[in-house]
């Protein structure tokens, strides 16, 4: 029985006021039914890693450790989460400016390009120490992303949008000169690093209701005509230099600009339908060169009500099949309606913020059907923006960096949940052998999803969001005789992806535990 059917149970079940309360005594993995292929679980180095790439290298390689490495200790517990895409931040160029560039000092970014047209490639090295130590622990894509043009080629001059409106600050001239730098930068970064960048998203957030201005970070709005005219400059000048990185849209800032208009104009919502139906004429990509059929978007102000957090994701979905486009989850972290932990102020390394971000990543991966889930940023500062938390602040010249239960619980997933693995079915049922409608999904109890990788093992992700003991029982749907290893992520000390030696059939409270086929 597929979701869509569930979901039309569930739906007459609460139309015609029958019980909806069955308990769930079972789950069952449905082998034979494969929702979406998942590409990869990352994070990125906005802003912390130009800072952080040039501290101590112990420091340095212990961050790596954590975020990157697919090893395990002498105990067999894993020594990180092993991101398998790393977003790299390409910058416009707001540090040189200093002070006149109307931005804080710790969210400037450097710029390869130089006012007189030449390339510094000594620019942005911290950033550029982390590629290599990326690399160096096995990830293997990698994503450039940019929050504004050159400021050599926006209108006003500058990496932010202040003093303008709601559209993209670049010049119209500048269009082709936008194209070549991106070009240069991925062939830069090839012969300079060794890092070839599989992905790049050439505009970030251009929709929404924030139009960039302030001294907060780099940033533009855009309307889907100008980020059409942007991914085809982009697209035929690496088809033109043989560049096969391919070109994202468009990163939008909140699920509704992408299915329809949300706080803004025509001009800047309803993205699916404008970049991946033929009958938008100015606007379809979908016979663009290097632009695959494949949105990018932000999970922020989606979140909650919890109805809402499961519904918005089904009708992004419904838009994405209709169109028949792929889907990447490539931002998100802690905002301020997310009230439930008090919002976005005040780092947490506790369980509270790590459950709730699992709750997230479970509908993304499950209503959404997200191939890809990206967190904001590696490390932060005293905000639920980073995995990590440094010390005393990132943008000093030396200082530590602590982990947190949140870069854990994301390690269920990303550690185990391997590129190219498959997200299958999962169904529930009760004592009575019946079918509980969405069983797999109790947002304050228990929810289970389950993946087969490339290499056929199988991994079940069991998240307890309540305070008590759940009883936890599974099989596949095709074999019961399977062995499992058991890592589990807890607010008890040091149960960070700890193995678990004997499974009891009970998932123990505020925990999130994986499951790996032997």
């Amino acid at each position: 029985m597929n979701r869509i059917v569930l979901t039309l149970i569930l739906e007459l079940n609460v139309c015609l006021g029958l019980a909806t309360s069955q308990e769930v005594a079972r789950y069952v993995v449905r082998t034979g039914l494969v929702c979406q292929t998942i590409d990869n679980f990352g994070a990125s180095d906005a802003w912390s890693m130009r800072f952080i790439g040039e501290w101590d290298e112990k420091e340095q390689r212990q961050v790596a450790d954590w975020l990157f490495s697919c090893e395990n200790d002498e105990t067999g517990k894993p020594k990180g989460i092993g991101l398998s895409i790393w977003r790299f931040n390409i910058g416009a160029g707001s540090v040189e400016q200093g002070d006149s560039s109307q931005i804080n000092f710790g969210t400037r970014t450097e710029c390869f390009l130089q006012a007189d047209d030449t390339y510094n490639w000594d620019k942005q090295r911290g950033q550029r120490n982390f590629l290599r130590l990326a690399r160096e622990r096995g990830v293997n894509q990698f994503l450039g992303f940019l929050n504004s043009p050159p400021v050599y080629f926006t209108q006003n001059g500058l990496a932010t949008n202040t003093g303008r409106g709601g559209t993209y600050n670049l010049r119209p001239e500048c269009y082709d000169d936008y194209a070549a730098f991106l070009a240069n930068v991925v062939e830069g970064l090839e012969k300079h690093d060794g890092v070839h960048l599989d992905y790049l998203s050439p505009i970030n957030e251009p929709d929404g209701h924030w139009n960039w201005t302030g001294p907060k970070q780099e940033g533009s709005p855009a309307t889907n005509r100008e980020i059409a005219h942007v991914a085809r400059c982009v697209g035929e000048e690496f088809k033109k230099r043989n560049i096969d990185t391919k070109v994202l849209v468009n990163e939008s800032s909140d699920y509704r600009c992408m299915t329809s208009i949300h706080m803004t104009d025509w001009q800047r919502g309803s993205s699916i339908r404008s970049f991946f139906c033929p009958d938008s004429v100015d606007t379809y990509l979908g016979n663009t060169p290097n632009v695959p059929a494949m949105m990018a978007g932000h999970s922020y102000w989606t979140n909650t009500p919890l109805s809402f957090l499961r519904d918005c994701r089904i009708q992004l979905n419904d838009s994405l099949r209709k169109y028949g486009v792929k889907f990447w989850q490539t931002e998100t972290c802690i905002m301020s309606n997310d009230e439930e932990i008090g919002g976005g102020g005040g780092y947490d390394r506790t369980m509270k913020t790590a459950l709730y971000v699992a709750r997230i990543i479970h509908h993304d991966l499950v209503y959404a059907n997200a191939s890809a889930w990206q967190w904001w940023r590696a490390i932060g500062g005293d905000y639920k923006d980073g995995l990590l938390r440094a010390y005393p602040d990132t943008s000093v010249p030396e200082g530590k960096v602590v982990d947190s239960k949140l870069l854990w619980v994301l390690g269920n997933y990303s550690r185990f949940v391997c590129p190219g693995a498959v997200r299958l079915e999962v169904a529930a049922y009760d004592e009575k052998n019946s079918v509980v409608p969405e069983g797999e999904t109790d947002v304050d109890g228990v929810m289970c999803s389950a993946y087969r990788n490339a290499d056929g093992k199988y991994v079940v992700v069991a998240i307890n969001y309540s305070a008590e003991d759940k009883p936890f029982n599974f099989s596949l749907s095709d074999d019961n005789s399977s062995s499992w290893k058991v890592y589990r992520t807890s607010d008890v000390e040091g149960e960070d992806l700890k193995p678990v030696s004997k499974f009891d059939n009970v998932l123990t409270p505020r925990s999130v535990t994986t499951f790996v086929s032997e």
